[in-house]
């Protein structure tokens, strides 16, 4: 005999809205009859309208995992699991995805189809974690759906003090304004760091993230304890002909208004003859002229990457955003990416000996100082580390021996 649904008219207030509500997916994958996992996500609901109801959550933790590994699996087990016995286990498999999250529709097929053998049939791609998360299995069914994902060619993903999933951008494949291998990147730092990934010994979680460009789409900046990400050193590549096509196009207005009074340090400027001047000098790459004027705006033909660290949301202290710590590298040859890894490595190995437990890379550079942690790591300080050098009270413009300090940084950044 089928299970019936339960009431939820907390849960049907969710689907009111303008927009998609994860609701009608569950009541869809608990209506299906004829799937193992109906049950499960009909008692899921009964729970869930039980939270909304009381305003309590119901879940708590445990310990699951598969052979060999340390973490990845999400426990979830009910606290009232004598009313709803069905979905008393919800455990989580988080499980890495193709760099640059590439996929074919026969793959995603294979991966629902694995989750509705073992699973719940409810999938999450991605979220911040950066995990395809497979959500809702059972302690007994927890290793037999791995082996399988496991076969497929999917590998466990990052939980717990541990290194955790990294994410990359789709990057060169649809981009034009990539300026690394991402993907390649993102491949060859994860694959030989597996075991700080699969087997949780840090004081807490410690991220990568790849972006190709500074528009940042897996949210690096702000998100991950060691950021790369593409940016380049020579000047922004221009096609007057381009320029003059957008300002016909959109009056000179506009593209005052929205490109060039838009530049946080005011370098551009729109000429009379509808042209574009870049003080380059004054760039901070942030890609709003790029964004906007995509065809006649490129970025500069020598690209490398700038590597940040300590990015996070709140725990300890409030949000941070990252410190860069390397204005400008290449990533080139298998040469420059062995320094990256090898960065990344070093990091990691601070990280683990000086951090408090529960505490983000950002949190304890915080409580040491940046000075303390660059020394640890052996990288000079030089001005592109100050975090906002136009307002700070600590960077002198006036007195003897100025000039000589800018020639002496930019002998340093052009041999860098």
């Amino acid at each position: 005999m089928n299970k019936k649904m339960p009431d939820t008219p907390f849960l049907d207030q969710l689907e009111g809205g303008p927009w998609p509500s994860f609701v009608t997916g569950l009541k869809r994958l608990a209506e299906d009859e004829g799937k193992p996992y109906a049950g499960m996500m009909k008692d899921l609901l009964g729970q869930l309208e039980r939270s909304y109801e009381t305003r309590k959550g119901y879940w708590k933790g445990g310990v699951v995992g598969v052979r060999g590994y340390g973490g990845g699996v999400i426990p979830r087990f009910s606290e009232i699991a004598e009313d709803y016995p069905e979905s008393s286990e919800f455990h989580t498999l988080r499980i890495m995805p193709p760099a640059g999250m590439h996929y074919d529709t026969k793959t995603l097929r294979k991966l629902c189809d694995i989750w509705e053998k073992h699973g719940s049939g409810l999938i999450a791609l991605h979220g911040q974690s950066g995990d395809i998360m497979f959500q809702g299995c059972t302690s007994e069914k927890v290793q037999e759906a791995f082996d399988e994902l496991n076969e497929f060619g999917f590998d466990m993903g990052g939980a717990g003090p541990s290194l955790r999933t990294a994410m990359s951008c789709v990057g060169a494949a649809r981009c034009e304004h990539s300026c690394y291998n991402e993907q390649k990147a993102h491949r060859f730092i994860i694959n030989s760091m597996l075991d700080e990934l699969h087997r949780p010994a840090m004081p807490y979680k410690f991220k990568f993230k790849f972006s190709g460009c500074a528009n940042d789409c897996v949210n690096a900046i702000q998100r991950c304890d060691f950021a790369i990400i593409g940016t380049w050193r020579d000047d922004i590549q221009v096609d007057q002909k381009e320029v003059k096509k957008f300002v016909k196009d959109r009056g000179r207005k506009e593209v005052n208004d929205q490109v060039v009074n838009m530049c946080p340090t005011r370098a551009l400027s729109l000429n009379d003859d509808d042209t574009l001047d870049i003080d380059n000098g004054s760039c901070v790459r942030c890609m709003h002229c790029i964004n906007v004027m995509t065809k006649a705006l490129a970025p500069g033909k020598e690209r490398g990457a700038t590597v940040l660290v300590g990015g996070k949301r709140s725990l300890k202290i409030g949000d941070l955003m990252g410190t860069v710590i390397v204005p400008f590298m290449r990533l080139e040859t298998d040469e420059d990416y062995e320094k990256l890894r090898q960065l990344g490595e070093d990091c990691i190995e601070f990280f683990a000996e000086n951090a408090l437990e529960h505490e983000r890379t950002g949190e304890m550079i915080e409580r040491i100082g940046l000075v303390n942690f660059l020394e640890g790591l052996g990288i000079d300080v030089e001005p592109n580390m100050v975090n906002s050098p136009r307002t700070s009270n600590y960077v002198r413009i006036d007195g003897d021996g100025w000039d000589a300090e800018v020639e002496k940084w930019n002998r340093g950044r052009k041999s860098a």
